[in-house]
């Protein structure tokens, strides 16, 4: 007797003369009680706004003090690592239709164990950069209200933390179909000041400012990296809702790769317009707004700190939207008691998952700063990253993928390489804290596999 696949099992290769077996029903059907709203654009959306949230509103400064002029060259070089990571997780990704992304893919290739502390660490890269975010929220729109700032810490900013987490966590546990219009608007609207900002600040752009002049030291690359590893953070949970897309084996490597070809252009242009035009950009606190100062004038100030603030809310959203479905997957493999995985009966979400993500967000993102979680956020994403690179490896000893990267193993042990590598460069307390993680993920794994029994 034939059995049919699971939805969170590689299709095997085609036998001859049959063809591969799929798990996912019609398009509009179900699994696990999701129901598949999402096509390939929406996931694309979805991948976009996880990466152009509030990074590349406050990033250029924090570059510019790191690496100078460099930082123009350095986001255009990361975004091509980025790319080659990438195309792993679109290789993974096309071997499944279920919920679950990376935690799904190593536990195809290196079993329960691994894949939970993958799972676990794509959830804590989920809440901590959702705290970072929500943080560089209040320091943008401290351009025009400073109470709001960091350095200005009170009940207005603690306030406003709380009700856009709050808000946001109300439209996810409403549906995906709403949680995905909201992400595609504000996707939109993030996009539209950053290419005026673009498109009018270029003929502005001083060249000379361009020109590194100083090489640089080990620490200041291995520093900026894991900036930059932050900043085009995000398209790894393109793969996460799979079980809520309509054809997700073609869906998730287009996603894959567009998300990041359009963030790496919109990325290397905003760092050339701000560097070009702004002098004093590496102590600048809200640098694409004093940028848009100097050659837009007060309206442009105005757009950028709007377009900051709708960009932020925007990847906010998201970060619930994935992180929830994170912790959901853990639950519907058994590797966390099922009560993370219950599904609310009207709206069909994750509901109890996107309270419990929302509210740790929260937490983290009243005790922490931007610059803190954002270093923290890259660390466990970069263990996601070389978990998903070296599951391409072994998952191709089971057969051809849907989408496989050309070139044989190249890409996959490159891009392992560049995450290892990076990982080293970390300083040891953020090692430190990313270890930590993986211990309190390993204790709960334990314990949940010793109340199975």
């Amino acid at each position: 007797m034939t059995t049919p696949l699971s939805p969170h099992t590689p299709t095997p290769p085609p036998s001859s003369g049959t063809s591969a077996s799929h798990s996912s029903g019609s398009a509009s059907g179900s699994t696990g009680g999701l129901l598949r709203e999402l096509g390939k654009w929406d996931l694309t959306a979805i991948g976009v706004n996880q990466v152009i949230g509030g990074a590349v509103f406050l990033m250029p400064a924090l570059l510019a003090s790191q690496i100078g002029a460099w930082s123009a060259i350095a986001v255009a070089l990361v975004g091509v690592l980025a790319l080659l990571i990438a195309l792993n997780f679109a290789e993974a990704g096309s071997r499944f239709d279920g919920t679950g992304g990376a935690y799904l893919y190593t536990r195809a290739a290196f079993g329960r164990f691994v894949s939970f502390e993958v799972g676990w660490m794509l959830w804590v890269t989920r809440v901590t950069s959702w705290a970072s975010v929500v943080n560089g929220l209040t320091d943008a729109l401290g351009y025009y209200w400073p109470e709001l700032r960091a350095d200005q810490p009170g009940m207005a900013r603690e306030m406003v933390i709380t009700t856009v987490i709050l808000s946001i966590m109300s439209i996810n546990v409403r549906g995906i179909k709403q949680s995905a219009w909201v992400v595609n608007t504000l996707t939109v609207g993030k996009l539209t000041p950053l290419l005026i900002f673009i498109v009018i600040g270029l003929p502005y752009v001083s060249f000379d400012a361009l020109r590194p002049e100083v090489a640089l030291t080990w620490s200041q690359i291995s520093t900026s990296a894991l900036y930059l590893i932050f900043a085009y953070g995000g398209y790894e949970v393109v793969g996460v809702p799979a079980g809520e897309a309509r054809d997700p084996k073609r869906a998730v490597p287009f996603a894959m790769v567009t998300t990041i070809i359009i963030v790496a252009i919109v990325m290397t242009l905003v760092q050339v317009v701000a560097m070009g035009t702004l002098p004093n950009l590496a102590v600048a606190r809200t640098p694409l707004a004093d940028a848009s100062l100097l050659f837009l004038g007060v309206w442009g100030a105005l757009l950028m700190t709007s377009g900051g603030a709708i960009s932020m809310t925007g990847n906010n959203v998201g970060q619930a939207l994935s992180g929830s479905r994170n912790l959901y997957a853990l639950s519907e493999q058994g590797d966390l008691p099922s009560f993370f995985g219950r599904v609310h009966p009207r709206f069909h979400t994750p509901a109890v998952a996107i309270v419990i993500t929302s509210l740790v967000a929260l937490v983290l993102a009243l005790s922490g700063n931007f610059a803190t979680l954002a270093a923290s956020s890259a660390v466990s994403r970069l263990m996601v990253y070389a978990g998903t690179c070296a599951s391409v490896l072994a998952l191709r000893r089971q057969g051809p993928a849907s989408f496989t990267i050309p070139g044989g193993p190249v890409v996959p042990i490159l891009a392992l390489a560049v995450c290892v590598a990076i990982l080293f460069g970390a300083t040891p307390l953020q090692r430190e804290v990313g270890g930590i993680a993986l211990v309190v993920g390993a204790a709960l794994y334990w314990t949940a596999r010793w109340r199975n029994k």
